[in-house]
């Protein structure tokens, strides 16, 4: 199982881990409560996604934040 931090406004993809020994003290999720764990983390084709909002994007909905919550 892979390991990918993909930002959620724009979908790239800024890093993936490839391995089966990382522990969750190591990648510092113990510190996340059980909602924040349910809104950052999910599963994809047996691979973990961990959205992080990728540096131009935290600027573009700071700048504008009607961004972070486009209308449907």
């Amino acid at each position: 199982m892979s390991i990918k931090y993909v930002c959620p406004h724009c979908k790239s993809t800024h890093g993936t881990i490839e391995s089966d020994h990382v522990t969750e003290m190591q990648l510092g999720w113990h510190f996340l409560t059980p909602e924040e764990r349910q809104h950052i983390i999910s599963y994809n084709n047996g691979d973990m996604v961990v959205n992080v909002t990728c540096e131009y994007c935290s600027e573009a909905v700071e700048r504008n934040p009607e961004l972070a919550y486009p209308l449907q």
